[in-house]
């Protein structure tokens, strides 16, 4: 049974979002176009719950109008009615906004968090072995986090402003239309504000997400080495180089501060000098009597044009947040539009393969590297065979296995898989049938079957008792409490070196691989545990066609072949018992070894 295949139907959707780099905002608005429907709808109870930020400076003026002319006592008890219905329906309203508003946003942040998920699932393993983890932790939590917060704090205000000026400029017009000019200055004057600081808050913005990306780095980076710096006593040296970061988080921040308070004064004042005036104007003319305003009038008048200009101000209080907001989704769209992709889509699948690979003149060159890491290598690997490759540190390797998997494309030169050439294959499909042991076991926060079945469903129980048991991994399942219950712990802490790997070649075992690879699989453990993981390996690689990279040369005596490489080439080819022969790399390697 084949248990290598995923479920066909993934259990959570995959969401195709396009943000553009330049044009963040705007991209941001047209990913609400789904919810078309629902935003009429927020728009509409808008119209409803804000009513009374327009309608009371009305019944506030009929009733000062009503008091100075002496009216009837009848007409202020309907005002009052009037002004606790318009109040009281604020709640009701408020609520069911909030539910159909805050639900899309909450819906939003879903979307854009799966998009970048599923974007990174189709990056290259380069892009990730040149981006720091904590970088990439930071965009899909911090990023999406600021994009709901932008959202989720001018959805409720901006929608009030808009009604705001709305009702104001329409009840203006009805009642005293000689002012709509001067209210027309606001917005001019708003926008003059919003232009003048635009650019000096963009700079700053984007200045105080690339040094919070870069404390998130060396905060990462400190976890990682946290045993290294503990075993040397270099705590001081680690805090110091997290606390310069820090020290930059606190200088970008407090510039980004500066300008963000430049830009609340400036608009603060100029919005309150425009609101004195038109008022002290109103009651100007209404004293000359150059222009018939009722004291009602000019009470409406200042009213309307303070809550005017508060809505103006409020919008352009708003630009810090949009600022901060328009930076993530550039930070979001740098993953989206990360051309360094693992292209399978539209490539031919494979169900199965026999493991023969021809590798024809292959070159592989790092960018800025002075030297190739794989210089026209020339090689062929039959199917069953066991191939190891030994050399040192820097001779290609590991550059050589990443490219026989795909997660390094040539430079230059083919590989063929069973005849067929790997750039013309969906990947995805041959991975389905290569299994891969490294040096150090990747865990996952999970019970010791989840992580031996990682990525499978239906697994039977006596497939997973018989990979344990072949890993010789089954005595040390059955002496836990939990048997393989027993949740490991994060990044499998709580076992060894040498009980971690057992399980990762137990891993291996249940997908049964045509294709093995193992990288240094044994230089980490001690020798019990060697002798325990290399029985466990032979058991694995029988009948598989197996590449191996090893520093021990005693752990691939046995191989079918040996090729040693150099500066990226291949320099020997044979059996352990031939190149012992030669007085060559390999027997040199030997020699320092065990001499």
């Amino acid at each position: 049974m084949n248990n290598s295949a995923p479920p066909h139907s993934p259990p959570h959707r995959r969401s195709e979002v396009a943000l553009d780099p330049q044009h963040p905002i705007g991209s941001l608005i047209r990913t609400l176009r789904p919810y078309r429907g629902r935003i009429v709808g927020i728009a509409s109870i808008f119209l409803i719950k804000d009513s009374p930020l327009w309608l009371l400076p009305v019944i506030t003026s009929m009733a000062v109008d009503i008091v100075v002319a002496g009216g009837p006592l009848q007409s202020l008890g309907v005002l009052a009615i009037v002004s606790a219905v318009l109040l009281m329906q604020v709640y009701p309203m408020h609520v069911l906004f909030t539910r159909l508003y805050m639900g899309m946003i909450r819906t939003l942040g879903v979307t854009l968090r799966n998009a970048v998920t599923a974007r990174l699932q189709t990056l290259s393993i380069g892009y990730y072995a040149r981006t720091s983890a904590a970088v990439m932790q930071s965009k899909v939590v911090r990023d999406v986090e600021n994009i709901e917060l932008m959202f989720g704090q001018i959805g409720n205000p901006l929608g009030s402003a808009i009604v705001v000026f709305c009702g104001t400029v329409v009840m203006t017009a009805i009642t005293v239309p000689q002012f709509l000019p001067v209210y027309a200055l606001t917005i001019p004057c708003g926008i003059g504000v919003w232009l003048l600081m635009r650019r000096r808050s963009h700079r700053r913005n984007e200045q105080f997400r690339l040094q919070m990306e870069q404390y998130s780095r060396r905060v990462g980076e400190m976890a990682t080495l946290m045993p290294v710096t503990r075993a040397h006593g270099l705590e001081d040296v680690s805090f110091d180089r997290v606390a310069r970061d820090a020290e930059g988080v606190r200088d970008r921040g407090l510039d980004l501060d500066m300008v963000n308070g430049h830009f609340g004064a400036l608009s603060w004042v100029t919005m309150q000098l425009l609101a004195i005036g038109c008022l002290l104007g109103a009651g100007a003319l209404s004293v000359s009597q150059i222009m018939p305003i009722t004291p009602g009038q000019v009470v409406l008048l200042g009213t309307y044009f303070t809550t005017l200009t508060g809505t103006v101000m409020t919008v352009l209080s708003f630009m810090p947040i949009v600022a901060k907001g328009r930076e993530s989704a550039r930070s979001l769209a740098e993953v989206l539009h990360e051309p360094d992709l693992e292209i399978n889509e539209g490539k031919r699948r494979v169900d199965d393969i026999t493991g023969r690979f021809e590798l024809h003149a292959v070159t592989v060159a790092y960018p800025g590297s002075a030297r190739p890491a794989l210089d026209a290598i020339h090689l062929t690997i039959e199917p069953g065979e066991t191939v190891a490759f030994v050399g040192a540190s820097g001779s290609g390797k590991s550059t050589l296995m990443n490219t026989v998997l795909g997660f390094v494309r040539p430079t230059s030169g083919t590989i063929l898989l069973d005849g067929l050439d790997m750039q013309a294959l969906d990947l995805r499909s041959v991975r389905r049938r290569v299994s891969v042991v490294p040096q150090e076991s990747v865990m996952f926060e999970g019970s010791i079957r989840e992580n031996v079945t990682y990525g499978l469903r239906g697994v039977p129980d006596e497939v997973v008792r018989d990979a344990l048991r072949r890993a010789n991994a089954l005595e040390l399942v059955d002496g836990l409490p939990a048997g393989w219950d027993t949740v490991v712990g994060e990044r499998g802490a709580r076992l060894s070196g040498g009980q971690r790997q057992r399980l990762s070649i137990a891993r291996a075992l249940v997908r049964d691989p045509r294709v093995l690879l193992l990288d240094e699989a044994t230089s980490a453990l001690d020798s019990e545990s060697e002798r325990q993981v290399q029985q466990a390996l032979e058991q694995l690689m029988r009948g598989r066609t197996t590449l191996v990279v090893a520093h021990r040369l005693s752990t691939i005596m046995n191989a079918d072949r040996i090729v040693v490489l150099d500066g990226g080439r291949i320099v020997e080819e044979g059996t352990h018992g031939e190149l012992l022969e030669r007085a060559g790399r390999y027997r040199q390697l030997w020699s320092l070894q065990y001499r």
